[in-house]
């Protein structure tokens, strides 16, 4: 078997050396495909769960189903611009393990630890079937059986697949053919085959009318003979465990994500490697010392989310989507949304990068404009092919919406509306809270007094009302007094609000991490911007820091909750204190003495 590096760059060796007669053809069909795909930088809009939102999947049929870790499935219905809500049901009453539909978007189901197998009808939105397996599910995956003339259920146990026929509830077989935990399983309707793929990386094909091994698919395509003449071997060879599979829609290609970061795409047919895109950390880390991908704080912070989600079942969700035409490969990961043109191995989009969500499960809405068609469109200038609305509906760590990336920014101008939906009913606590706030009177300004001068801060209570109500209490409890500066950087900012004075200390009023509160026209476009300081998404404690500098790369990463108005000067003494090389603590001790609330 080849190396995966030198077989990578024989395959962009290989791509690149296209006809020159047809080179301009190529250029105008790969423009035409990247212009139907989604462009926005960053996301549109998103939708609420009350729970994490684990599954997002689309359908031919221009539907989205929606699935939390609470057992709650919502349908919604692809319109001009955006979706629209259909339906909701509380599916299950354990956690969802699986949410797959078929081929043509006309059935949907959904798997749970509460050892059920649910059937929806999708045009219809109705539940037509709820099976009790016996078993806690692995994956599920529809199947098309040409001999029964009906769509089937596959569901995995263990290493067996046991085969349903769904509208009975009927096992009608069981396929034997791994030794392990099978982690994923995929149809393609081209081939009626199906993909399956265990803990140990062994990969089977078998067909959907046989339930084994086909040399030739239903359309008469030759597969491989021999597993020792393809690649379905790498993981083994390299000791890792594929999470997830995808198909292309023209069947010629499936790729595979393993937990060693790799995505790997492979020829159908053939089952040889034809493109290996590395997203590991440690590739990851060694750009960011080359050239600087994000501002070193961020990344650092990326790096801890992401040694968090290898912990975590929320690894298995990241996926390979393709899209309609099969000419781009798009994921997920630390850096954001990924579009990659096969042919040309190049990255053509990066989308989210600037978002404070680690996206996870990608999906595409249907259709794209079919490859066919464009090259009808090459030598017809006058035909439009343009796709009305494409999306990418994707999933995110420990985020209980799901969100939409089009064409489309999101608007800017008006300031009333918000991107994130509140489309669910607020909680007890949440009212409570609410009422809480309306009826505290928080301080819109405070002084802090230092050993070197006063700084004046006005507070922005209405767009953040749970930060600055979480700074004024501290405040008025003499929570801050006598606390350091334990962090000053040169040309960036100053960091403060930790009792124990090294940076890892710290708490809020309510004695745990609360949420962030980010709001469009708060942004860190300025120098003495005050702002929250944090470890991740939603984990806001006690600390903060004072911006020297405009750093628009926080933006939605951290919550702006005021700004200096009167002693820049202190702040700028501060900023250039001597500091410790190392930890970036100032030598001599920079205090807030206390802090005065208007």
């Amino acid at each position: 078997m080849k190396d995966e590096k030198h077989m990578e760059e024989a395959a962009a060796a290989a791509s690149s050396d296209s006809h020159p007669s047809k080179k301009q053809k190529l250029n105008r069909i790969e423009k035409g495909l990247i212009d139907n795909l989604p462009s926005a930088k960053s996301y549109e809009v998103s939708y609420m769960h009350r729970d994490v939102v684990k599954f997002c999947i689309t359908t031919p049929t221009n539907f989205i189903l929606t699935a939390s870790i609470d057992g709650h499935i919502k349908f919604w219905k692809k319109i001009d611009e955006g979706i629209e809500f259909v339906k909701h049901y509380r599916a299950h009453l354990s956690s969802i393990v699986g949410l797959r539909s078929s081929y043509d978007g006309l059935y949907a189901a959904s798997a749970s630890n509460d050892k059920s197998l649910k059937i929806f009808d999708v045009k219809t939105f109705d539940m037509t079937t709820m099976m009790s397996l016996g078993f806690v599910p692995g994956v599920i995956c529809f199947i098309y059986c040409f001999p029964r003339k009906q769509h089937l259920v596959a569901c995995s146990d263990g290493s067996k697949i046991n085969i349903y026929e769904f509208l009975s509830g009927e096992k009608i077989a069981t396929v034997e053919i791994h030794m392990s935990k099978v982690t994923d399983m995929r149809y393609s309707h081209h081939h009626r085959t199906v993909l399956s793929v265990d803990e140990t990386g062994i990969i089977e094909y078998w067909s959907a009318d046989t339930f084994k091994f086909e040399r030739k698919t239903a359309n008469g395509d030759e597969m491989f003979e021999f597993k020792t003449n393809t690649d379905l071997f790498t993981f083994l060879q390299h000791k890792c465990t594929p999470l997830n599979l995808s198909i292309s829609p023209d069947g010629k290609y499936f790729a595979v994500f393993a937990n060693d970061r790799k995505i790997r795409v492979f020829n159908f047919f053939k089952a040889k490697l034809y493109r290996v895109y590395d997203e590991s950390l440690a590739v990851a880390t060694k750009l960011e010392n080359t050239q600087q991908l994000v501002p070193s704080i961020d990344f650092g912070r990326r790096l801890a989310i992401e040694r968090d989600l290898e912990k975590v079942e929320s690894f298995r969700s990241s996926t390979v989507a393709f899209d309609d035409s099969s000419s781009f490969v798009i994921y997920s990961t630390l850096l954001g949304i990924k579009v990659i043109h096969l042919q040309t191995n190049k990255c053509v989009r990066m989308l989210g990068v600037n978002e404070n969500a680690r996206f996870l499960s990608i999906s595409l809405s249907y259709p794209t404009t079919k490859k066919q068609n464009l090259e009808v469109a090459v030598n017809n200038p006058n035909m439009n092919m343009d796709q009305k609305d494409p999306t990418i509906f994707c999933t995110a760590y420990k985020k209980n919406r799901f969100y939409l990336f089009s064409t489309r920014e999101p608007d800017q101008t008006n300031l009333e509306s918000d991107r994130d939906i509140l489309n669910e009913r607020p909680t007890r606590e949440d009212i409570i809270a609410a009422q809480s706030d309306e009826k505290a009177k928080l301080a819109s300004s405070t002084v802090l007094h230092t050993n070197l001068g006063d700084i004046h801060l006005k507070l922005f209570t209405s767009e953040c009302p749970r930060t600055v109500e979480n700074f004024t209490t501290h405040a008025q409890n003499s929570y801050y007094n006598g606390v350091i500066f334990h962090r000053v950087i040169k040309q960036f900012m100053v960091q403060t609000g930790d009792p124990q004075g090294d940076g890892t200390g710290g708490e809020s009023i309510w004695g745990n991490d609360f949420e962030d509160e980010f709001h469009r026209n708060l942004k860190h476009d300025r120098p003495y911007t005050v702002s929250m300081a944090n470890r991740g998404p939603n984990t806001n404690g006690s600390q903060f820091f004072i911006t020297l500098i405009p750093t628009p790369w926080l933006d939605n990463k951290h919550t702006v909750f005021g700004r200096v108005v009167k002693g820049m000067d202190v702040v700028e003494k501060i900023g250039q204190a001597k500091t410790h090389p190392k930890t970036d603590q100032p030598y001599e001790d920079i205090k807030i003495l206390s802090i005065t609330v208007k």
